[in-house]
């Protein structure tokens, strides 16, 4: 680990941060609002991706997957100043490594032949499924078992504990990613326990899918009730009180007028308040596609969910040329909120929620009103000086992918070209 002062050079190097400023400084070239930058690491020159946390004795270790490398980086942030890689976990080549989750001392990592244009070998082998591993040694994981799809593998994934992973797989035979459910009780020996998809995924049904019908994931289950964000399917709701016959018993679409590719690609739901954070994902540079979205839904009745509001469209800072993000470069839109609502280590949606944003970083709203969602925060780190990878297209912007906040209040956000922020709201 770097020194106090040479690591706020390295800092000030990566950011033209002057090396007189303070830790909380807003770096140059960023824009903030009641949010204050309390650390940096480059990840050791690999950009992460989807995060989960824990905490071991005094210690709190970050766990993410990366975009453009085929591993998982383990991030003591401990001292959230001075966030520090301790091991980085080689994954197979050729491979998306994107995604992954842990619940005690069990992680799991999806595995995914890697989407045309991201910077794979389509010509070449790769492995797919979930890794699963025992990380009771929250520094030196240890592979327990794997399951294989027999497809292009996972996406997006959900695992609490327990005997059950439910997972978006895409399976042979399917068109896209379906929800699977899965027994590890032997994680040697992985048994599928269920599965369940929209008529007309499955090669020759004669139903016809909705546009865009994919399971983005991950399955959000509270109880016996498990939330799909399903791309142009919208945001559907099972029972899975018979693990082997997962039954729609709700749906809300959202596409038309919303964009349909990803038309849901998140549902935070939060049962307490009889609520769901729904949100689109971007996916075209420059706004060129339909309106996303980022939503609040009424569960109260589960099989009549109704949204009650949208939450407001970034504006760019009044100081700035630009009018509109859509003219910042890459993806303007939402993408991933504060979500993992069943880790213990995790702050929970309760007033305010944390959206990213891509072009327009990250994003805070007051949802204590859920008819009138305000923003109250905001924090868009300087552009990126290095590509690490093919996106974005139209030019070299910040690309803020994923937000978690612990239960100290540290918020964690990743990028496509850029590494780990670690932020604290300074708001009410």
């Amino acid at each position: 680990m770097l020194h106090d002062a040479c690591r706020l050079v390295a800092f000030a190097l990566a950011f033209t941060i002057p090396v007189a400023a303070s830790a909380e400084a807003i770096p140059r070239g960023a824009a903030a609002k009641n949010i204050k930058a309390v650390g940096y690491s480059d990840l050791q020159g690999r950009p992460g991706f989807k995060m989960s946390i824990r905490q071991v004795g005094d210690r709190w270790y970050l766990y993410m997957g990366h975009l453009w490398h085929y591993g998982w980086s383990i991030v003591d942030v401990t001292n959230p100043t001075k966030p520090e890689v301790v091991k980085f976990v080689a994954g197979p080549d050729n491979t998306w490594t994107i995604q992954m989750e842990i619940s005690g001392n069990r992680m799991i990592t999806a595995l995914e032949k890697i989407a045309p244009g991201w910077g794979g070998d389509p010509n070449r082998p790769n492995d797919e499924g979930v890794l699963i591993w025992d990380i009771s040694d929250p520094v030196d994981p240890k592979k327990l078992g794997q399951y294989k799809t027999g497809g292009t593998g996972t996406h997006r994934n959900f695992y609490a504990g327990g005997k059950y992973m439910h997972l978006a797989a895409g399976m042979p035979g399917y068109k896209d990613n379906i929800y699977v459910i899965v027994d590890i009780s032997d994680p040697a020996n992985p048994v599928e326990a269920g599965r369940w998809w929209v008529p007309g995924q499955k090669e020759g049904e004669a139903a016809v899918a909705p546009q865009s019908t994919s399971l983005h994931g991950p399955p959000e289950v509270v109880g016996n009730t498990v939330f799909l964000p399903y791309g142009g399917a919208g945001m559907i709701i099972l029972d899975i009180n018979d693990v082997s016959k997962p039954k729609e018993i709700g749906r809300l679409s959202y596409s038309p007028p919303f964009l349909s590719f990803i038309g849901v690609h998140t549902v935070v739901p939060a049962p307490e308040k009889k609520l769901a954070y729904v949100n689109s994902e971007a996916i075209f540079d420059d706004c060129k596609e339909a309106l996303n979205h980022a939503s609040i839904v009424d569960i109260s009745d589960l099989t009549k969910p109704r949204m009650i509001s949208l939450l407001p469209l970034p504006v760019p800072p009044a100081t700035w040329k630009i009018k509109s993000f859509c003219e910042h470069g890459g993806r303007f839109g939402p993408h991933n909120q504060n979500q993992l609502q069943h880790n213990p280590f995790v702050r929970k949606t309760r007033n305010l929620l944390h959206l990213t944003y891509f072009n327009a970083g990250l994003r805070i709203y007051d949802v204590s009103v859920p008819t009138v969602p305000r923003e109250v925060g905001y924090f868009v780190p300087p552009d990126p000086k290095k590509r690490y990878g093919t996106f974005p297209k139209s030019r070299l912007a910040v690309q803020t992918e994923d937000v978690l906040v612990d239960t100290r209040g540290y918020i964690y956000i990743t990028h496509k070209n850029q590494g780990l922020w670690v932020l604290k709201y300074a708001g009410k």
